[in-house]
């Protein structure tokens, strides 16, 4: 199917595509989403797809058959072959969503599909105070690249370190399991991650890190730096190691030609108190609710 983009564009309150996650706003057209529709079910990534990354297909498709498009509305619902399946239904609309008819309706869709859960994505520009229990918020948060940050010495490639301090790194990335860094270690290990992994140390040990380092074009063909796992030991906290971490990985984007980097983080997170304190631009927020599994 088509999208009337006289329809799409008034709803899309944050520059975010199914399947794609955030855009640059300057990289929004119909012809983005008509790309992200074509390659339903193919399984094919598009040249842009940061996801390609990590995997050889593409595991999140739109349910095209599914989709609703009218005037002051449109429901893209994708569906997700990762770990427990997932149906997610996409609202564009400057109104509020009725969020018990749709997550009904995402519900509907997981069990035709299989899927054993099922969500409801909506958008708003701004962030408020009430949100329905169970509710989760990212922000979409913007950095442009106009200048070069200084270095930071104290911030190294995971391969500079000699040995001794690459093998903490194991212990590092077992405490931080939950922010991805098992995931990257298992890759390093094996030689499938060639972009760098900046760390910092302390009492000579990993203490943090964030990468891996890569950027690539966007859909309009401006050089993005990619979103990175990012973390520092809660037992050392408090001690500028995140901002150091960040500050090292802002540099290395300008450094490399990136244009800009957008990111998603949980708000009032640590990660999104810090962007907002390094000055990067709102672009707006993401909620996503579950359906019960009763």
């Amino acid at each position: 199917m088509e999208l009337e983009w006289d329809w799409l564009s008034p709803v899309l309150t944050v520059p975010y595509v199914p399947t794609l996650g955030p855009i640059h706003p300057g990289a929004l057209s119909p012809d983005l989403f008509a790309e992200v529709l074509a390659v339903a079910a193919t399984g094919r990534f598009l040249a842009h797809d940061k996801d390609q990354r990590w995997s050889d297909e593409k595991d999140e498709t739109v349910l095209t058959a599914a989709v609703v498009h009218r005037p002051g509305l449109t429901l893209i619902p994708t569906l997700t072959r990762r770990g427990r399946d997932c149906v997610k239904l996409h609202h564009y609309s400057a109104e509020a969503p009725d969020l018990p008819d749709l997550l009904d309706l995402a519900s509907k869709l997981a069990a035709d599909h299989g899927a054993q859960t099922a969500r409801v994505v909506w958008f708003q520009p701004g962030a408020t105070a009430l949100m329905p229990a169970g509710t989760a918020c990212t922000r979409v948060q913007l950095k442009q690249f106009t200048h070069d940050g200084p270095p930071q010495p104290a911030v190294r490639d995971l391969r500079e370190h000699p040995p001794t301090i690459v093998a903490t790194f194991a212990d590092f990335a077992q405490q931080m399991a939950a922010d991805g860094f098992a995931f990257l270690w298992d890759r390093f290990q094996d030689g499938q991650l060639d972009s760098p992994l900046l760390t910092i140390t302390a009492d000579n040990r990993v203490v943090g890190a964030i990468g891996p380092m890569e950027i690539m074009k966007d859909p309009a063909g401006a050089a993005r730096l990619l979103p990175q796992y990012f973390g520092v030991l809660p037992d050392q906290r408090g001690h500028g190691h995140g901002r150091t971490l960040w500050r090292a990985a802002m540099h290395w984007g300008r450094a490399n030609g990136a244009a800009y980097q957008l990111l998603q983080t949980e708000l009032g997170g640590a990660s999104d108190r810090l962007c907002q304190a390094e000055g990067l631009e709102s672009l707006g927020f993401v909620l996503t609710t579950t359906a019960s599994t009763r």
